[in-house]
């Protein structure tokens, strides 16, 4: 069987569209997982701070923040 030359570039084509695809799947799940940790940790941290109760203070939401020129103190 021998494939013409403008089925191979459409193979070739194919088979870089089928990696990209699954690179951005990896990076969306590390996103999600990244995300997750970080609401975990921002609920920690704000209900294990001294006097202040956990339904004291409601978590702020920092998911797609963007700091760069930002006047406000970026919060550590």
């Amino acid at each position: 069987m021998s494939l013409s030359q403008g089925e191979l570039v459409a193979l070739a084509y194919g088979v870089v569209f089928a990696f990209v695809l699954f690179y951005v799947a990896i990076i969306a799940a590390k996103l999600a997982r990244l995300e997750r940790d970080t609401a975990d940790l921002v609920e920690l941290a704000i209900r294990d701070r001294p006097g202040v109760g956990a339904d004291a203070v409601e978590a702020p939401d920092y998911a797609g923040a963007s700091w760069e020129g930002s006047t406000e103190a970026r919060p550590e």
